[in-house]
């Protein structure tokens, strides 16, 4: 994993997406920083930190759209999937090199709340919270790039993917607000949701007996459930797709407050989305 880290660290440092990405996110930043916090004076950091929460949408697709589609593209995958190292290796080396690149705005931005406090009294504890909660925001998005970087061999797709999931997810609440509370509403958005799982279960897998065994099951759960009990559908899609609104567990961050359960909550997005991009690869390697 050490070599795919140096390796990968090393391509970022010696091309232009590196620079692109910390340059965009430290110009950004310092926009808002400087209309906020230095000309209007407002003391508290974390609400700079939340306005910019939109660059991930940009610098995040930017960032990981060759990380993997690139290899695979120019079949220079062939070669990691053959090395004597493992699939977890590969994928945390490439994406710890990501988070390295990530990690040098983040020390500069880092410095603005020591400008600020020359000129007025902020809180230091309040705004290096709210700096981590920005940290793992952006530790979660890059996962969730990695993933869909694994999935095509094309850097455009790849980037195209990833900003369409994260412009989804940062527009998760207003998506949800369309949505009924009613439970019938609720029960005809999940049988979708079904189908549509049904549907990618057929792209991977090729098999349609198992696409249609995971949809038939399903439309059939949910029609027992809502039969036996319909109480528990009503306002169930908000609630779900809410679990999708990764930006809403940054607000207690920038409240100043550690909040356990959103810490938990990122590094649980990161696991998933990078243990998915590993069966990716895997599913590479066996085929």
């Amino acid at each position: 994993m050490k070599a795919i880290y140096k390796k990968e660290l090393k391509s970022y440092l010696t091309s232009m997406i590196g620079y692109i990405f910390i340059f965009f996110t430290l110009v950004m930043t310092g926009i808002y920083f400087t209309a906020y916090n230095l000309q209007s004076g407002y003391p508290i950091f974390g609400v700079t930190l939340s306005a910019v929460t939109f660059i991930f949408l940009i610098a995040v697709p930017i960032l990981t759209m060759r990380v993997l589609a690139e290899e695979r593209k120019q079949k220079t995958d062939q070669m990691l999937l053959t090395a004597p190292v493992s699939v977890s290796d590969i994928i945390l080396g490439k994406y710890l090199a990501l988070v390295t690149i990530y990690c040098i705005p983040t020390v500069i931005i880092g410095l603005y709340p020591l400008i600020m406090r020359m000129f007025g009294t902020v809180s230091l504890p309040m705004s290096y919270t709210a700096l981590l909660g920005f940290f793992l925001l952006g530790c979660a998005d890059i996962a969730i790039g990695v993933f869909l970087s694994s999935v095509t061999e094309s850097q455009v797709i790849a980037a195209v993917l990833s900003f369409i999931v994260l412009f989804g997810c940062y527009v998760i609440s207003g998506i949800a607000s369309f949505f009924s509370q009613t439970a019938m509403a609720s029960v005809l958005a999940f049988g979708v949701l079904v189908l549509l799982l049904a549907v990618i279960i057929y792209a991977m897998t090729k098999s349609s007996f198992v696409a249609s065994v995971v949809g038939l099951a399903g439309e059939i759960i949910i029609a027992v459930v809502y039969m036996i009990k319909s109480s528990l559908f009503e306002g169930a899609i908000q609630k779900l797709l809410e679990i999708f609104n990764i930006s809403s567990h940054l607000t207690t961050f920038i409240d100043g407050m550690l909040d356990l359960t959103g810490v938990v909550y990122f590094l649980s997005i990161v696991t998933v989305f990078l243990f998915l991009a590993m069966q990716s690869i895997v599913k590479r390697r066996w085929s």
